[in-house]
């Protein structure tokens, strides 16, 4: 980016009054700043009611390195290259699967995943965990808007729900079991987590009373459970969004309780989860999330498959799902300038009552839990709203066996998809493993080992680049997504701009973006087929 570019983005900022670019949800504004009713996306309004705390953890610029307002009079985008890899690599994440039992079984080999700030506080979240009473791993990215208490909630939930989904009346009533005797629960998941990642931990207690009555629901059934996996991802969705427009309807003694309630119900989350075992993937998706596979063909080339659809207004799918959903006379209100009522970029997601309850129901509710400040953030009933509910967070599910030229997989917040091309991703991902495995130094040691012989092959590294290079992946695909130019090549200045720009311009340009990348083992994708 020359400083031409740099110059007309602060200049075009300063002096536009119509907020051009690439805001995507909940762009309504009602004109009295003092009565603001939906969050409007480049405003700093947060969904919080007076008093209440925000419980946001965020991997945005350090103070020192981001601007505030672009009315600051000494603007700059300078950073240097180490600050710039400061800010890159706050949220990366890697972990490698480490198989104890010595039979090379589990088909994932490990994952790298990374977050990046645009609104302050970011709203993306992610979630990996290994399943402790079923098989598998799972892998979400959750991307929230009109704040990120949703997609909070969602990130910390979703793979519970789906893990007990999946879980044998057995091994539910050994669960239920152990909490009426209040004797130490079996453990459900494994997390793997960012020592950012936080949680509602003054709400743990009511998470789990509702999960245990969703088992309690699986145990009165008249059978076993027997869900396929696709059913448990399913109905694992469906009811967690049931709970969450539920637990904001009860009645709240706590004030704290009731808040993060009405924040979660109020604001909304698209969510993208990846059930892998062994061989079998599961991709259950509701919103604009995006998850795709990198396959090395034969020939050596690469080639992409895509795992999910957008869920928008642009998806003809979903057009027509919703056209039948709804009378004929609603046909030219459903989507107005591409978002669902004019006002939703995704056309499922979790939370967003606005668009889920009757106008009663929100009134009652609203009456009920807020005070009049807060009234004024919930209480807006979009155009149009005539045959609730418009919005669903039941999820699109696919399967893929996967095969030992299924390298990778891909999860990502669409902040990274406005950006850069299914192909392009593999074609980086790709690119990323190749100069990486060119750059590992051969540990053929001599005998014996000094320390002269060790100094010398760590210069070699040194001296073939690998320092400079990203090891996380996910930090390679960021870097790309914001700093790329017109070539494809990371142009250093441009990169520089968009990690400097102020918070009431960032959201212009770029969206927050989250990454996750799970890479497949071959050899024992290979060995299933072989002895089966």
């Amino acid at each position: 980016m020359s400083r031409t570019v740099s110059s007309w983005i602060l200049s075009s900022a300063r002096n536009s009054v119509v907020l051009q670019g690439k805001g995507r949800l909940y762009s309504i504004c009602i004109p009295n700043r003092n009565k603001i009713k939906w969050k409007f996306v480049f405003s700093k309004t947060r969904l919080y009611p007076a008093g209440s705390c925000s419980l946001d953890n965020t991997f945005s610029l350090k103070k020192a390195f981001r601007h505030t307002s672009t009315e600051e009079e000494h603007f700059s985008f300078q950073l240097s290259p180490s600050q710039i890899n400061d800010i890159l690599r706050a949220g990366e994440f890697s972990h490698k699967i480490v198989d104890l039992s010595g039979k090379n079984a589990n088909s994932v080999l490990r994952f790298e995943s990374n977050q990046l700030a645009s609104n302050t506080p970011i709203e993306d979240r992610r979630s990996a965990a290994t399943c402790l009473q079923t098989t598998g791993m799972m892998f979400g990215v959750f991307d929230g808007h009109a704040g990120s208490a949703c997609a909070q909630a969602v990130s910390e939930r979703l793979l519970h729900y789906i893990a007990v989904s999946l879980m044998s009346r057995q091994t539910l009533e050994e669960i239920e079991l152990a909490v009426e005797c209040m004797k130490p629960v079996l453990p459900i998941l494994q997390w793997h987590k960012h020592p950012n990642d936080v949680e509602y931990r003054e709400i743990t207690s009511q998470y789990f009373e509702n999960l245990r009555v969703y088992w309690q629901h699986l145990l009165d059934l008249d059978s076993e459970p027997g869900f396929s996996l696709e059913e448990a991802m399913i109905c694992a969705f469906k009811r967690l969004d049931s709970d969450i427009s539920l637990e904001v309807q009860a009645p709240q003694e706590n004030e704290l309780m009731r808040n993060i309630a009405l924040q979660v119900a109020f604001s909304g989350a698209t969510a993208c989860v990846a059930h892998v075992d062994g061989v079998h993937l599961h991709v259950a998706n509701t919103g604009d999330c995006r998850a795709i596979l990198g396959v090395h063909e034969e020939d050596g080339t690469w080639s992409t498959l895509p795992l999910t659809r957008d869920h928008n207004a642009f998806d003809e799918f979903e057009i027509r799902r919703l056209k039948r959903e709804h009378p004929r006379s609603e046909e030219k209100t459903l989507f107005v300038n591409d978002r669902l009522l004019g006002i939703l970029m995704p056309s499922r997601a979790f939370g967003d009552v606005q668009l889920k309850w009757s106008k009663e129901l929100q009134h009652s509710v609203l009456e009920n839990s807020c005070d009049v400040e807060a009234l004024n953030i919930y209480q807006y009933v979009p155009p149009n709203y005539h045959t609730p509910p418009y919005l669903t967070a039941e999820p699109e599910v696919t399967y893929h066996k996967l095969r030992s030229k299924d390298k990778f997989l891909v999860i990502a917040s669409d902040g990274l998809w406005e950006m850069l091309s299914n192909e392009k991703v593999v074609k980086l991902v790709a690119g990323h493993l190749t100069e990486l495995n060119m750059q590992k130094p051969q540990l053929a040691f001599e005998k014996p080992v000094n320390l002269g012989y060790m100094h010398s092959l760590l210069l070699q590294r040194k001296n073939r680049g690998i320092a400079s290079l990203d090891q996380n992946i996910a930090t390679h695909l960021i870097r790309h997504a914001i700093g790329s130019n017109e070539y494809g090549e990371v142009d250093q200045e441009k990169l520089a701009a968009m990690l400097t720009l102020p918070e009431d311009l960032a959201r212009m340009y770029r969206d927050d973006i989250t990454v996750t990348v799970v890479y497949f083992n071959s050899e024992t994708i290979e060995n299933y087929y072989r002895d089966n």
